[in-house]
């Protein structure tokens, strides 16, 4: 029996493990002690910080893992990245994970290889020179941590008034002593995921994002496709190409985001895995293959084949309180037979506590639907989400 491990025991984890299980293979879920749903799935648990790669590499040795792979979170690529090298396992280089990871090397990579991207400048908090480091820039202004995954450390600046405070912020997200200011590029954001295999990149699926509106934006939910023209497409194809070898990323899923600016799509960032949110629920639906089983067949150094003649429209959106409190009833009207719901689950029961929704892991759950068209989607989720009350208190 081939063993697979996994890093990560989140919700985002749970589908991961449910299917190498149904593949046959043995689980070896290593993730910090906590209220994981992970745990409950795995052959083997090891409660280890999935950052720490000497631990997490010294336990895939001794378990002889033939395959080790996350999704949904970045905290875990460079350990992935050093248990490949030294293991000489399917995924991307220990090199590669620390780029994904730092968005000054991943900007700095993008700009010595030609990849478009928004002009950006280093900044060390220690800098008593801001307001000239970020002369010949033009605002808006994008303050960013470079080691955090999603929007956290991610501030939009307007003016030189606000310095202090996005300093502030970035400050509390980061480990680094330094970070990235960068132009806000004026445009149309959209998001993509994809998958590099064998140096080439197999397919990219681009996708809308719904995001809710914090201190930074947050998805809460994607549709696919986005609808764009085919030479946007192209363009946006070569571009992650090139960012992919320009980041040395390979046997990987990757999370991208794009901005649609003049007709050309700018490189924001592209991560090495897949992404949250449903992602991968909605590029299973698109194609009309189980994503997952890529994912871990690419791990496993096992041969795969990402075509598909399929293309199903369809929507993820997560389900979220608008308070802090316990769940006391939970309420779906929506017919158990409508083939259009493809799923609707929730993270918590009746009793449970949850909090109010500002970043992605106060999810309580999610809904995904499919139509003969992206509207026919978007409007079927609209019917389905009115068809759900959850009440918080």
């Amino acid at each position: 029996m081939k063993k697979l491990m996994i890093l990560g025991a989140g919700i985002y984890q749970v589908p991961l493990i449910k299917q190498a299980k149904k593949m046959g293979i043995k689980t070896i879920v290593i993730s910090v002690a906590g209220k994981y749903p992970g745990f409950d799935y795995a052959d083997k648990v090891y409660y280890e910080d999935t950052r720490d790669y000497e631990k997490v590499l010294e336990i895939a040795q001794n378990e002889k893992i033939d395959g080790i792979v996350t999704t949904g979170t970045d905290v875990a690529v460079v350990t992935i990245g050093k248990v490949c090298d030294e293991l000489k396992l399917s995924g991307l280089s220990f090199e590669a994970g620390k780029i994904a990871t730092d968005k000054m090397l991943m900007k700095m990579r993008y700009e010595e290889c030609g990849v478009r991207t928004a002009k950006f400048r280093k900044v060390h908090f220690t800098s008593d020179d801001l307001k000239q480091k970020a002369e010949g820039l033009r605002y808006p202004l994008i303050f960013k941590a470079v080691d955090t995954s999603g929007s956290r450390g991610i501030i939009k600046v307007l003016a030189q008034e606000e310095f202090e405070e996005a300093v502030r912020i970035v400050r509390a997200n980061t480990r680094k002593d330094y970070f990235i200011i960068e132009e806000f590029l004026e445009g149309e954001e959209f998001g993509a995921q994809a998958f590099i295999y064998h140096g080439k990149v197999q397919f990219i699926l681009p996708h809308g994002d719904y995001v809710f509106q914090g201190n930074t934006g947050v998805p809460i939910g994607h549709w696919a496709p986005y609808e764009l023209d085919a030479a946007i497409i192209d363009d946006a194809k070569i571009q992650l190409q090139k960012a992919a070898e320009a980041m040395k990323l390979d046997n990987c899923a990757m999370n991208a985001d794009f901005i649609l600016v003049d007709g050309k799509t700018y490189v924001l960032e592209v991560g090495g895995r897949a992404g949250a949110t449903c992602l991968v629920e909605l590029v299973s639906l698109y194609y009309g293959y189980n994503y997952y089983e890529k994912i871990i067949q690419a791990a496993l150094g096992e041969e795969v084949d990402f075509f598909s003649q399929e293309a199903n429209p369809n929507v993820g959106m997560l389900l979220r309180s608008e308070k802090d409190g316990v769940i006391k009833k939970i309420v779906n009207r929506n017919d158990e037979e409508d083939s259009a719901i493809e799923e609707i689950q929730y993270d918590y029961a009746v009793g449970d506590s949850v909090s109010a929704f500002r970043v992605g892991p106060h999810r309580i759950g999610h809904v995904i639907v499919k139509g003969d068209t992206v509207e026919n989607a978007k409007a079927k989720m609209k019917d389905v989400l009115d068809k759900i009350k959850i009440v918080v208190e």
